[in-house]
C-alpha cells in the first residue's frame, strides 16, 4: 500500500467515524488560529492572489512595490 493510499484510507475512516462536520470544525479552528497569528491582512493578501498564475503574482508584487517606492512622502 502506498503512502497516498494509506492517507486516503485513513481519511475515509475518520470521515466515517466523525462525519464531514469534523473536517469543517478543524478547518475553522485552523483558520482562526492562522488569523490570530498573522492577522486579517494575511487572508486579504491570499484573496488578492486567488486565481492568478505565479507569473502574474510576481508581476503584481513588482508593480505594487515600484508604485510604493515612487510615491513621494
Amino acid at each position: 500500500m502506498s503512502v497516498r493510499e494509506a492517507g486516503r484510507r485513513g481519511g475515509e475512516r475518520v470521515k466515517a467515524k466523525y462525519g464531514p462536520e469534523f473536517y469543517e470544525a478543524i478547518g475553522r479552528k485552523g483558520g482562526q488560529s492562522t488569523k490570530k497569528k498573522y492577522g486579517a491582512a494575511f487572508y486579504e493578501s491570499i484573496g488578492q492572489k486567488g486565481g492568478q498564475t505565479p507569473k502574474a503574482r510576481r508581476d503584481a508584487v513588482e508593480t505594487a512595490t515600484a508604485a510604493r517606492e515612487s510615491k513621494p512622502e
